[in-house]
Protein backbone atom coordinates (compact mmCIF):
# COMPACT_ATOMS: atom_id res chain seq x y z
CA UNK A 1 0.00 0.00 0.00
CA UNK A 2 1.16 3.50 -0.98
CA UNK A 3 1.97 6.00 1.74
CA UNK A 4 -0.36 8.28 0.42
CA UNK A 5 -3.23 5.42 0.31
CA UNK A 6 -2.54 4.48 3.67
CA UNK A 7 -3.09 8.03 4.89
CA UNK A 8 -6.27 7.89 3.26
CA UNK A 9 -7.61 5.17 4.72
CA UNK A 10 -5.95 6.53 8.30
CA UNK A 11 -7.88 9.53 7.61
CA UNK A 12 -11.27 7.65 6.91
CA UNK A 13 -10.86 5.80 9.56
CA UNK A 14 -10.62 8.32 12.13
CA UNK A 15 -13.72 9.90 10.64
CA UNK A 16 -15.21 7.00 11.08
CA UNK A 17 -14.40 6.51 14.22
CA UNK A 18 -15.58 10.81 15.06
CA UNK A 19 -19.36 9.34 13.94
CA UNK A 20 -20.87 7.38 16.50
CA UNK A 21 -23.97 6.13 15.99
CA UNK A 22 -26.75 7.60 17.59
CA UNK A 23 -29.46 5.27 16.14
CA UNK A 24 -27.53 2.29 18.53
CA UNK A 25 -26.02 4.59 21.25
CA UNK A 26 -29.93 5.28 21.89
CA UNK A 27 -31.20 1.96 21.29
CA UNK A 28 -28.66 0.91 24.20
CA UNK A 29 -29.38 3.46 26.29
CA UNK A 30 -32.42 5.03 26.51
CA UNK A 31 -35.01 3.29 24.23
CA UNK A 32 -35.54 1.10 27.11
CA UNK A 33 -37.83 3.77 28.81
CA UNK A 34 -38.57 6.37 25.95
CA UNK A 35 -40.00 3.65 23.30
CA UNK A 36 -41.69 1.64 26.03
CA UNK A 37 -44.88 2.12 27.67
CA UNK A 38 -45.53 5.75 28.58
CA UNK A 39 -44.87 6.39 31.85
CA UNK A 40 -46.00 9.63 33.90
CA UNK A 41 -42.53 11.15 34.40
CA UNK A 42 -41.22 9.75 31.24
CA UNK A 43 -41.30 11.64 28.11
CA UNK A 44 -41.98 9.13 24.65
CA UNK A 45 -39.88 8.68 21.82
CA UNK A 46 -42.00 11.20 19.69
CA UNK A 47 -41.83 13.57 22.75
CA UNK A 48 -38.37 13.73 22.63
CA UNK A 49 -38.27 14.29 18.83
CA UNK A 50 -40.26 17.36 19.10
CA UNK A 51 -37.76 18.84 21.12
CA UNK A 52 -34.47 20.26 20.51
CA UNK A 53 -31.41 18.73 20.15
CA UNK A 54 -29.95 21.10 23.02
CA UNK A 55 -32.93 20.23 25.15
CA UNK A 56 -31.74 16.55 25.02
CA UNK A 57 -28.06 17.67 25.53
CA UNK A 58 -29.35 19.24 28.54
CA UNK A 59 -31.10 16.02 29.96
CA UNK A 60 -28.25 14.07 29.47
CA UNK A 61 -26.25 16.23 31.69
CA UNK A 62 -28.90 16.35 34.21
CA UNK A 63 -32.40 14.61 34.80
CA UNK A 64 -30.32 11.34 32.70
CA UNK A 65 -26.67 11.71 34.00
CA UNK A 66 -27.25 8.20 35.22
CA UNK A 67 -28.27 6.48 32.08
CA UNK A 68 -25.21 9.09 29.86
CA UNK A 69 -22.65 8.00 32.33
CA UNK A 70 -19.78 7.19 30.08
CA UNK A 71 -20.64 8.32 26.86
CA UNK A 72 -18.44 10.62 25.41
CA UNK A 73 -19.37 14.31 24.45
CA UNK A 74 -19.64 13.24 20.99
CA UNK A 75 -21.86 10.53 21.54
CA UNK A 76 -24.15 12.59 23.34
CA UNK A 77 -24.23 14.49 20.84
CA UNK A 78 -24.74 11.65 18.24
CA UNK A 79 -28.20 10.89 20.32
CA UNK A 80 -29.45 13.98 20.84
CA UNK A 81 -29.27 14.37 16.55
CA UNK A 82 -30.79 11.32 15.90
CA UNK A 83 -33.61 11.36 18.24
CA UNK A 84 -34.53 15.19 17.11
CA UNK A 85 -33.78 14.88 13.38
CA UNK A 86 -31.70 18.32 13.82
CA UNK A 87 -28.14 19.45 13.82
CA UNK A 88 -27.10 21.36 17.13
CA UNK A 89 -26.27 24.86 16.35
CA UNK A 90 -22.68 25.80 16.76
CA UNK A 91 -21.96 27.60 19.92
CA UNK A 92 -22.17 31.39 19.11
CA UNK A 93 -20.17 33.97 21.16
CA UNK A 94 -22.42 35.40 24.69
CA UNK A 95 -24.46 38.44 23.47
CA UNK A 96 -23.72 41.86 25.13
CA UNK A 97 -26.97 42.96 24.18
CA UNK A 98 -29.51 43.75 26.90
CA UNK A 99 -26.11 44.81 29.23
CA UNK A 100 -26.99 47.72 32.10
CA UNK A 101 -25.31 50.67 31.03
CA UNK A 102 -25.81 52.62 33.89
CA UNK A 103 -24.24 51.41 37.22
CA UNK A 104 -26.11 49.35 39.64
CA UNK A 105 -28.04 50.96 42.51
CA UNK A 106 -26.29 50.69 45.97
CA UNK A 107 -27.26 47.25 47.80
CA UNK A 108 -29.40 47.47 50.58
CA UNK A 109 -32.60 45.26 51.34
CA UNK A 110 -35.85 46.81 51.94
CA UNK A 111 -39.42 45.69 53.23
CA UNK A 112 -41.01 44.43 50.06
CA UNK A 113 -37.95 42.43 48.66
CA UNK A 114 -38.25 38.47 47.73
CA UNK A 115 -35.13 36.49 48.46
CA UNK A 116 -35.14 32.64 48.59
CA UNK A 117 -38.36 30.43 47.73
CA UNK A 118 -41.08 31.08 49.94
CA UNK A 119 -39.92 35.26 50.70
CA UNK A 120 -39.64 33.92 54.41
CA UNK A 121 -38.33 31.10 56.90
CA UNK A 122 -41.76 29.93 57.01
CA UNK A 123 -42.00 29.14 53.29
CA UNK A 124 -45.34 31.16 53.47
CA UNK A 125 -45.19 32.38 49.88
CA UNK A 126 -47.18 35.45 51.02
CA UNK A 127 -45.77 38.93 50.43
CA UNK A 128 -47.27 41.20 52.67
CA UNK A 129 -45.74 44.60 51.40
CA UNK A 130 -46.02 43.75 47.79
CA UNK A 131 -46.69 47.58 46.98
CA UNK A 132 -49.74 46.36 44.61
CA UNK A 133 -52.97 47.17 45.34
CA UNK A 134 -55.85 44.21 44.65
CA UNK A 135 -57.65 46.98 42.55
CA UNK A 136 -54.83 47.09 40.40
CA UNK A 137 -54.38 44.00 39.33
CA UNK A 138 -56.95 44.29 36.35
CA UNK A 139 -54.07 47.11 35.29
CA UNK A 140 -51.50 44.76 35.35
CA UNK A 141 -49.53 45.06 31.80
CA UNK A 142 -46.47 43.04 30.70
CA UNK A 143 -43.38 45.48 31.27
CA UNK A 144 -40.44 43.75 29.95
CA UNK A 145 -38.95 40.21 28.77
CA UNK A 146 -36.34 38.63 29.32
CA UNK A 147 -35.37 35.76 27.16
CA UNK A 148 -32.56 32.21 28.64
CA UNK A 149 -30.14 32.15 26.13
CA UNK A 150 -29.12 28.54 25.19
CA UNK A 151 -31.95 27.07 27.40
CA UNK A 152 -34.96 24.50 26.49
CA UNK A 153 -37.19 25.59 29.02
CA UNK A 154 -37.66 28.24 32.03
CA UNK A 155 -37.21 26.62 35.62
CA UNK A 156 -36.29 28.94 38.42
CA UNK A 157 -37.83 31.30 40.44
CA UNK A 158 -36.56 34.47 40.39
CA UNK A 159 -35.74 36.53 43.58
CA UNK A 160 -36.33 40.43 43.70
CA UNK A 161 -33.28 42.11 46.55
CA UNK A 162 -32.08 45.68 46.56
CA UNK A 163 -33.66 46.28 43.02
CA UNK A 164 -32.23 43.60 41.35
CA UNK A 165 -33.90 40.11 39.67
CA UNK A 166 -32.22 37.01 40.88
CA UNK A 167 -32.45 33.67 38.83
CA UNK A 168 -30.84 31.19 37.58
CA UNK A 169 -31.32 28.63 33.88
CA UNK A 170 -31.58 25.07 33.14
CA UNK A 171 -28.66 26.11 30.79
CA UNK A 172 -26.84 26.72 33.93
CA UNK A 173 -26.38 30.38 34.04
CA UNK A 174 -27.36 32.66 36.78
CA UNK A 175 -28.30 36.11 36.21
CA UNK A 176 -28.68 39.67 37.91
CA UNK A 177 -31.45 41.79 35.83
CA UNK A 178 -32.44 45.27 36.62
CA UNK A 179 -36.00 45.16 38.35
CA UNK A 180 -37.71 48.16 36.45
CA UNK A 181 -35.67 46.93 33.32
CA UNK A 182 -34.67 43.58 32.95
CA UNK A 183 -31.14 45.15 31.62
CA UNK A 184 -28.32 42.12 32.96
CA UNK A 185 -25.46 43.91 35.93
CA UNK A 186 -23.94 40.33 35.38
CA UNK A 187 -23.92 36.66 34.44
CA UNK A 188 -22.60 33.69 36.27
CA UNK A 189 -21.87 30.30 34.85
CA UNK A 190 -22.31 27.58 37.26
CA UNK A 191 -21.75 24.83 34.92
CA UNK A 192 -25.30 22.39 35.17
CA UNK A 193 -28.65 23.96 35.44
CA UNK A 194 -29.77 25.83 38.37
CA UNK A 195 -33.73 25.32 38.93
CA UNK A 196 -33.13 26.26 42.46
CA UNK A 197 -34.72 29.63 43.83
CA UNK A 198 -32.09 32.23 45.03
CA UNK A 199 -31.12 33.50 48.58
CA UNK A 200 -29.50 36.71 49.11
CA UNK A 201 -27.88 37.49 52.50
CA UNK A 202 -25.21 40.06 54.02
CA UNK A 203 -22.32 38.42 55.23
CA UNK A 204 -20.20 39.49 58.54
CA UNK A 205 -17.44 41.20 55.97
CA UNK A 206 -20.50 43.40 54.68
CA UNK A 207 -20.47 42.00 51.20
CA UNK A 208 -23.90 40.34 50.12
CA UNK A 209 -24.27 36.82 48.81
CA UNK A 210 -26.35 35.16 46.66
CA UNK A 211 -26.96 31.37 47.19
CA UNK A 212 -28.71 28.91 45.33
CA UNK A 213 -28.01 25.20 43.85
CA UNK A 214 -27.49 22.96 40.71
CA UNK A 215 -28.60 19.91 39.49
CA UNK A 216 -25.09 18.26 40.22
CA UNK A 217 -25.76 18.69 43.93
CA UNK A 218 -22.98 21.70 44.04
CA UNK A 219 -24.22 24.35 46.22
CA UNK A 220 -22.81 27.89 44.99
CA UNK A 221 -22.62 31.15 46.75
CA UNK A 222 -21.19 34.33 44.90
CA UNK A 223 -20.88 38.12 45.23
CA UNK A 224 -24.51 39.91 44.60
CA UNK A 225 -23.33 43.23 43.56
CA UNK A 226 -20.68 41.28 40.82
CA UNK A 227 -21.50 37.82 39.93
CA UNK A 228 -17.91 36.95 41.46
CA UNK A 229 -17.53 33.43 42.76
CA UNK A 230 -17.40 32.64 47.00
CA UNK A 231 -17.55 29.28 47.58
CA UNK A 232 -19.32 26.33 45.84
CA UNK A 233 -19.20 22.76 47.68
CA UNK A 234 -20.14 19.61 46.52
CA UNK A 235 -22.60 17.64 48.86
CA UNK A 236 -23.44 14.34 47.63
CA UNK A 237 -21.23 12.44 45.64
CA UNK A 238 -24.08 10.54 43.73
CA UNK A 239 -24.36 10.58 40.56
CA UNK A 240 -28.00 10.79 40.30
CA UNK A 241 -28.33 13.76 42.99
CA UNK A 242 -29.52 16.90 42.44
CA UNK A 243 -30.39 20.20 44.34
CA UNK A 244 -33.98 21.06 43.61
CA UNK A 245 -35.20 23.02 46.47
CA UNK A 246 -33.62 26.38 47.36
CA UNK A 247 -31.28 26.62 50.24
CA UNK A 248 -33.01 28.51 53.11
CA UNK A 249 -30.64 31.26 54.93
CA UNK A 250 -31.13 32.02 58.25
CA UNK A 251 -28.98 33.74 60.54
CA UNK A 252 -26.04 32.96 58.75
CA UNK A 253 -26.33 29.31 58.12
CA UNK A 254 -27.72 27.81 54.95
CA UNK A 255 -29.82 24.71 54.73
CA UNK A 256 -29.79 22.72 51.51
CA UNK A 257 -31.81 19.78 50.64
CA UNK A 258 -31.25 17.15 48.50
CA UNK A 259 -32.44 15.28 45.93
CA UNK A 260 -32.39 12.77 42.93
CA UNK A 261 -33.44 10.95 39.97
CA UNK A 262 -32.18 7.57 40.99
CA UNK A 263 -35.87 6.72 40.28
CA UNK A 264 -35.99 7.27 36.47
CA UNK A 265 -31.97 5.25 36.41
CA UNK A 266 -33.65 2.06 37.85
CA UNK A 267 -35.86 1.83 35.01
CA UNK A 268 -32.48 0.55 33.20
CA UNK A 269 -32.94 -3.21 33.63
CA UNK A 270 -29.40 -4.02 34.75
CA UNK A 271 -28.99 -1.02 37.24
CA UNK A 272 -28.69 -2.15 41.23
CA UNK A 273 -31.38 -0.56 42.77
CA UNK A 274 -31.14 1.96 44.73
CA UNK A 275 -28.54 3.70 46.94
CA UNK A 276 -29.45 7.67 47.41
CA UNK A 277 -30.99 9.07 50.54
CA UNK A 278 -32.29 12.63 50.67
CA UNK A 279 -30.21 14.90 53.43
CA UNK A 280 -30.38 18.42 54.75
CA UNK A 281 -27.36 20.24 54.78
CA UNK A 282 -26.23 23.19 57.04
CA UNK A 283 -23.45 25.51 55.69
CA UNK A 284 -21.87 28.39 56.86
CA UNK A 285 -22.98 31.15 54.81
CA UNK A 286 -19.42 33.09 54.48
CA UNK A 287 -17.70 29.94 53.41
CA UNK A 288 -19.51 27.07 52.51
CA UNK A 289 -17.99 24.85 55.66
CA UNK A 290 -20.39 21.94 56.32
CA UNK A 291 -21.80 22.16 60.06
CA UNK A 292 -23.83 18.68 59.64
CA UNK A 293 -25.75 16.60 56.99
CA UNK A 294 -28.84 15.15 57.96
CA UNK A 295 -30.35 12.22 56.09
CA UNK A 296 -34.21 11.43 55.59
CA UNK A 297 -32.96 7.36 55.55
CA UNK A 298 -31.30 7.03 58.43
CA UNK A 299 -29.26 3.45 57.24
CA UNK A 300 -26.98 3.38 54.18
CA UNK A 301 -28.61 0.46 51.64
CA UNK A 302 -27.16 -2.56 51.33
CA UNK A 303 -27.93 -5.60 49.48
CA UNK A 304 -31.36 -7.36 50.56
CA UNK A 305 -32.11 -9.06 47.45
CA UNK A 306 -32.00 -10.42 43.93
CA UNK A 307 -33.78 -9.65 41.09
CA UNK A 308 -35.56 -11.55 38.39
CA UNK A 309 -32.33 -11.03 35.57
CA UNK A 310 -30.03 -11.21 38.34
CA UNK A 311 -28.78 -7.99 39.78
CA UNK A 312 -28.46 -7.17 42.92
CA UNK A 313 -30.64 -4.87 45.09
CA UNK A 314 -29.79 -2.13 47.61
CA UNK A 315 -32.54 -0.52 49.95
CA UNK A 316 -33.45 1.47 51.93
CA UNK A 317 -33.25 3.96 49.78
CA UNK A 318 -35.24 7.46 48.46
CA UNK A 319 -37.32 9.74 50.46
CA UNK A 320 -35.64 13.36 48.31
CA UNK A 321 -36.42 16.06 49.97
CA UNK A 322 -37.17 18.28 46.83
CA UNK A 323 -38.55 21.64 48.37
CA UNK A 324 -36.96 24.31 50.47
CA UNK A 325 -36.72 23.68 53.81
CA UNK A 326 -38.74 25.23 56.00
CA UNK A 327 -36.96 26.69 59.66
CA UNK A 328 -38.79 27.07 62.86
CA UNK A 329 -36.63 29.60 64.98
CA UNK A 330 -39.17 29.29 68.36
CA UNK A 331 -38.57 25.10 68.34
CA UNK A 332 -35.18 25.51 66.38
CA UNK A 333 -36.19 23.22 63.92
CA UNK A 334 -35.78 22.74 60.30
CA UNK A 335 -38.49 20.86 58.58
CA UNK A 336 -38.33 19.61 55.45
CA UNK A 337 -40.67 17.35 52.93
CA UNK A 338 -39.89 14.04 51.59
CA UNK A 339 -40.51 12.35 48.75
CA UNK A 340 -41.50 8.41 47.76
CA UNK A 341 -39.21 5.64 49.04
CA UNK A 342 -37.18 3.66 46.05
CA UNK A 343 -36.97 0.42 47.40
CA UNK A 344 -38.99 -2.61 48.97
CA UNK A 345 -37.35 -1.85 52.45
CA UNK A 346 -39.90 -0.29 54.33
CA UNK A 347 -38.79 3.15 55.86
CA UNK A 348 -41.04 5.71 58.38
CA UNK A 349 -39.57 8.58 56.65
CA UNK A 350 -40.71 8.87 53.12
CA UNK A 351 -44.11 10.79 52.02
CA UNK A 352 -43.26 12.87 55.23
CA UNK A 353 -42.69 16.29 57.03
CA UNK A 354 -39.30 15.36 59.09
CA UNK A 355 -37.91 17.90 61.67
CA UNK A 356 -34.01 18.16 62.27
CA UNK A 357 -32.42 20.06 65.37
CA UNK A 358 -31.08 23.55 63.93
CA UNK A 359 -27.81 23.14 65.66
CA UNK A 360 -26.61 19.56 65.11
CA UNK A 361 -29.03 18.23 62.41
CA UNK A 362 -30.61 15.03 64.52
CA UNK A 363 -33.87 14.08 63.22
CA UNK A 364 -36.38 15.28 65.73
CA UNK A 365 -39.24 13.79 64.87
CA UNK A 366 -41.09 12.18 61.19
CA UNK A 367 -44.62 12.85 60.56
CA UNK A 368 -45.26 9.93 57.91
CA UNK A 369 -48.41 10.22 55.78
CA UNK A 370 -48.35 7.87 52.83
CA UNK A 371 -46.49 4.36 54.17
CA UNK A 372 -45.06 1.64 51.96
CA UNK A 373 -44.91 4.21 48.62
CA UNK A 374 -42.24 2.41 47.08
CA UNK A 375 -41.86 3.86 44.09
CA UNK A 376 -39.67 3.38 40.84
CA UNK A 377 -40.08 4.45 36.80
CA UNK A 378 -40.67 1.40 35.25
CA UNK A 379 -42.25 -0.96 37.57
CA UNK A 380 -43.91 -2.98 37.74
CA UNK A 381 -43.06 -4.50 34.10
CA UNK A 382 -39.21 -4.03 34.36
CA UNK A 383 -36.91 -7.06 35.34
CA UNK A 384 -35.34 -5.64 38.55
CA UNK A 385 -38.51 -3.81 40.15
CA UNK A 386 -38.96 -4.03 43.88
CA UNK A 387 -41.53 -4.20 45.46
CA UNK A 388 -43.93 -6.12 43.69
CA UNK A 389 -46.80 -3.88 44.66
CA UNK A 390 -46.21 -0.80 43.35
CA UNK A 391 -46.77 2.64 45.04
CA UNK A 392 -48.34 5.09 44.03
CA UNK A 393 -45.49 7.60 43.69
CA UNK A 394 -47.92 10.34 46.32
CA UNK A 395 -44.62 12.11 47.82
CA UNK A 396 -44.38 16.13 49.03
CA UNK A 397 -43.02 17.94 46.15
CA UNK A 398 -43.91 20.99 48.46
CA UNK A 399 -42.07 23.24 51.15
CA UNK A 400 -43.99 22.97 54.60
CA UNK A 401 -45.40 25.98 55.07
CA UNK A 402 -45.26 27.08 58.97
CA UNK A 403 -47.82 29.90 59.90
CA UNK A 404 -49.30 31.61 63.44
CA UNK A 405 -53.35 30.54 63.88
CA UNK A 406 -55.22 33.61 65.37
CA UNK A 407 -55.66 31.91 68.02
CA UNK A 408 -51.24 31.93 68.80
CA UNK A 409 -50.82 28.14 67.90
CA UNK A 410 -48.52 27.27 64.87
CA UNK A 411 -49.58 24.80 61.92
CA UNK A 412 -47.49 22.83 59.42
CA UNK A 413 -49.56 23.04 56.32
CA UNK A 414 -48.09 20.50 53.84
CA UNK A 415 -49.85 19.16 50.13
CA UNK A 416 -49.51 16.25 49.17
CA UNK A 417 -48.93 14.85 44.84
CA UNK A 418 -52.24 12.44 46.48
CA UNK A 419 -54.19 15.74 46.02
CA UNK A 420 -54.61 15.99 50.12
CA UNK A 421 -53.49 18.93 52.08
CA UNK A 422 -52.75 18.22 55.62
CA UNK A 423 -52.51 20.35 58.73
CA UNK A 424 -49.74 19.34 61.23
CA UNK A 425 -49.23 20.13 65.24
CA UNK A 426 -45.39 21.27 65.29
CA UNK A 427 -45.80 21.28 69.34
CA UNK A 428 -47.01 17.19 69.36
CA UNK A 429 -44.28 16.20 66.46
CA UNK A 430 -46.56 16.54 64.13
CA UNK A 431 -49.61 14.59 64.26
CA UNK A 432 -52.32 15.58 62.08
CA UNK A 433 -54.80 18.27 62.94
CA UNK A 434 -56.45 18.00 59.46
CA UNK A 435 -56.58 16.56 56.08
CA UNK A 436 -58.47 17.59 53.15
CA UNK A 437 -58.56 16.23 49.87
CA UNK A 438 -58.73 18.81 47.17
CA UNK A 439 -58.10 16.41 43.90
CA UNK A 440 -57.62 12.92 42.34
CA UNK A 441 -53.97 12.75 42.96
CA UNK A 442 -51.66 11.13 40.54
CA UNK A 443 -47.46 10.84 40.12
CA UNK A 444 -47.45 14.38 38.62
CA UNK A 445 -49.70 15.90 41.36
CA UNK A 446 -52.58 16.01 43.27
CA UNK A 447 -50.57 19.11 45.45
CA UNK A 448 -47.14 19.61 43.17
CA UNK A 449 -44.87 22.60 44.10
CA UNK A 450 -46.57 24.52 46.61
CA UNK A 451 -49.42 26.54 48.29
CA UNK A 452 -49.57 29.58 49.84
CA UNK A 453 -50.77 30.86 53.72
CA UNK A 454 -51.90 34.46 53.95
CA UNK A 455 -52.76 34.64 58.33
CA UNK A 456 -55.86 32.86 57.54
CA UNK A 457 -55.79 30.45 54.67
CA UNK A 458 -54.17 28.39 52.58
CA UNK A 459 -54.37 28.33 48.82
CA UNK A 460 -53.65 25.42 47.41
CA UNK A 461 -53.66 24.77 43.55
CA UNK A 462 -54.17 21.27 41.66
CA UNK A 463 -52.49 19.79 38.92
CA UNK A 464 -54.37 16.25 38.26
CA UNK A 465 -52.75 16.80 34.74
CA UNK A 466 -52.80 12.51 34.13
CA UNK A 467 -55.96 12.02 35.25
CA UNK A 468 -58.47 10.57 33.04
CA UNK A 469 -61.36 10.72 34.77
CA UNK A 470 -62.00 12.58 38.19
CA UNK A 471 -59.60 15.35 37.83
CA UNK A 472 -59.77 18.74 39.64
CA UNK A 473 -57.48 21.16 37.94
CA UNK A 474 -58.20 24.48 39.84
CA UNK A 475 -57.05 26.98 42.38
CA UNK A 476 -58.63 25.95 46.24
CA UNK A 477 -58.71 27.64 49.42
CA UNK A 478 -58.75 26.30 53.03
CA UNK A 479 -59.41 27.56 56.62
CA UNK A 480 -55.86 27.18 57.99
CA UNK A 481 -56.91 26.14 61.72
CA UNK A 482 -59.44 23.28 59.94
CA UNK A 483 -58.82 22.41 56.36
CA UNK A 484 -62.82 23.36 55.88
CA UNK A 485 -62.65 24.60 52.63
CA UNK A 486 -63.53 28.21 52.01
CA UNK A 487 -64.00 28.45 47.62
CA UNK A 488 -62.71 26.69 45.00
CA UNK A 489 -61.76 28.14 41.67
CA UNK A 490 -62.09 24.78 38.89
CA UNK A 491 -59.50 25.80 35.97
CA UNK A 492 -61.96 27.81 33.20
CA UNK A 493 -63.62 25.40 31.10
CA UNK A 494 -63.01 26.21 26.86
CA UNK A 495 -59.39 26.86 27.25
CA UNK A 496 -57.08 25.73 24.99
CA UNK A 497 -54.39 22.76 26.40
CA UNK A 498 -53.85 21.14 29.85
CA UNK A 499 -55.41 23.31 32.54
CA UNK A 500 -53.57 21.23 35.50
CA UNK A 501 -52.15 23.81 37.69
CA UNK A 502 -48.54 22.41 39.23
CA UNK A 503 -46.96 25.67 39.70
CA UNK A 504 -46.72 27.39 43.18
CA UNK A 505 -48.61 29.99 44.06
CA UNK A 506 -47.87 33.26 45.78
CA UNK A 507 -50.78 35.57 47.80
CA UNK A 508 -51.07 39.14 48.34
CA UNK A 509 -53.28 41.23 50.24
CA UNK A 510 -56.50 40.32 48.50
CA UNK A 511 -55.44 38.42 45.30
CA UNK A 512 -53.36 34.79 44.76
CA UNK A 513 -51.45 34.10 41.65
CA UNK A 514 -51.33 30.83 39.94
CA UNK A 515 -50.49 29.89 36.79
CA UNK A 516 -51.04 26.77 34.45
CA UNK A 517 -50.13 24.04 31.97
CA UNK A 518 -51.34 25.86 29.11
CA UNK A 519 -49.61 29.01 30.05
CA UNK A 520 -52.56 31.02 31.53
CA UNK A 521 -51.35 33.31 34.29
CA UNK A 522 -54.02 34.56 36.78
CA UNK A 523 -54.58 36.62 39.76
CA UNK A 524 -57.57 35.33 41.63
CA UNK A 525 -59.47 37.41 44.96
CA UNK A 526 -59.01 35.86 47.88
CA UNK A 527 -62.60 36.72 49.25
CA UNK A 528 -63.95 34.44 46.94
CA UNK A 529 -61.96 32.81 43.92
CA UNK A 530 -63.20 35.06 41.28
CA UNK A 531 -60.50 35.39 38.35
CA UNK A 532 -59.16 39.49 38.81
CA UNK A 533 -56.73 39.26 35.71
CA UNK A 534 -55.36 36.44 33.14
CA UNK A 535 -52.58 36.73 30.94
CA UNK A 536 -51.90 34.07 28.42
CA UNK A 537 -48.29 33.53 27.85
CA UNK A 538 -47.94 31.20 25.66
CA UNK A 539 -46.51 32.95 22.78
CA UNK A 540 -43.25 34.84 21.42
CA UNK A 541 -42.39 37.77 23.26
CA UNK A 542 -40.06 40.46 21.99
CA UNK A 543 -36.56 40.41 24.79
CA UNK A 544 -34.36 43.44 26.45
CA UNK A 545 -31.72 40.95 25.91
CA UNK A 546 -32.30 40.35 22.43
CA UNK A 547 -32.80 36.46 22.63
CA UNK A 548 -35.69 34.91 20.71
CA UNK A 549 -37.97 33.87 23.37
CA UNK A 550 -41.46 32.43 23.69
CA UNK A 551 -43.55 31.30 26.83
CA UNK A 552 -45.39 28.13 27.27
CA UNK A 553 -46.08 26.19 30.00
CA UNK A 554 -46.02 27.98 33.15
CA UNK A 555 -45.12 25.16 36.20
CA UNK A 556 -42.45 24.00 39.36
CA UNK A 557 -41.30 27.83 40.25
CA UNK A 558 -44.14 29.72 41.54
CA UNK A 559 -44.50 33.98 40.73
CA UNK A 560 -42.87 36.91 42.71
CA UNK A 561 -44.27 39.89 43.75
CA UNK A 562 -41.85 42.88 45.13
CA UNK A 563 -42.07 46.39 44.52
CA UNK A 564 -45.68 46.60 42.11
CA UNK A 565 -43.94 44.01 40.24
CA UNK A 566 -45.34 41.00 39.42
CA UNK A 567 -42.68 37.95 38.03
CA UNK A 568 -43.01 34.85 36.46
CA UNK A 569 -41.21 31.89 34.49
CA UNK A 570 -43.33 30.53 31.36
CA UNK A 571 -42.04 27.70 29.27
CA UNK A 572 -41.28 24.44 31.74
CA UNK A 573 -41.38 21.80 28.80
CA UNK A 574 -41.50 18.50 30.89
CA UNK A 575 -43.60 16.05 30.86
CA UNK A 576 -45.75 16.79 28.31
CA UNK A 577 -45.63 20.46 29.04
CA UNK A 578 -44.90 23.21 25.86
CA UNK A 579 -41.40 24.60 26.34
CA UNK A 580 -40.23 28.06 26.69
CA UNK A 581 -37.35 30.63 27.52
CA UNK A 582 -38.89 33.37 28.77
CA UNK A 583 -39.25 35.64 32.01
CA UNK A 584 -41.88 37.81 32.39
CA UNK A 585 -42.27 41.25 34.27
CA UNK A 586 -45.72 43.04 35.21
CA UNK A 587 -46.83 46.29 36.54
CA UNK A 588 -49.53 48.49 36.80
CA UNK A 589 -49.91 49.78 33.02
CA UNK A 590 -46.60 48.20 31.86
CA UNK A 591 -45.05 51.59 34.09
Amino acid sequence: MSTLRFVLFAVAGSVFAASPDGAALYKAHCGFCHDGAPQPRMPSHADLASRTPEFVLSAMSGVMAVQSAGLSDDEERAIATFITGKEIAKEAPRSSAGMCTTAAPAFKMIDGDWSGWGGDPGNSHFQTKPGLASGDIPKLKLKWAFGFDKAPMAWSQPAVVAGRVFVGSVAGDVYALDAKTGCTYWTYSAGAGVRTAISVGKLANGRWAAYFGDIRATAHAVDAETGKLLWKVKLDEHPAARITGAPTLVNGRLYVPMASIEEASAAQPTYACCTFRGSVSALDAATGKKYWQSYSVSDPAKPYKTSKNGIELKGPAGASIWSSPTVDLKRKLVYAATGNSYTGVSISTSDAVLAFDLKDGHMVWASQVQPKDNFVIGCPRGPQCDPDDDGPDYDFGTSPVLRTLPNGKDIIIAGQKAGVAWGLDPDNRGKVVWQTRLGHGSALGGIEWGHAADNHTAYIAISDRIVREGGKPGLYALDLATGAPVWSAPAPEGVKGNPAQSAAVTVIPGAVFSGALNGHFRAYSTADGQILWDFDTNRPFDTVNGVKAAGGSIDSAGPVIAHGMVFTNSGYGMFGGKQGNVLLAFSVDGQ
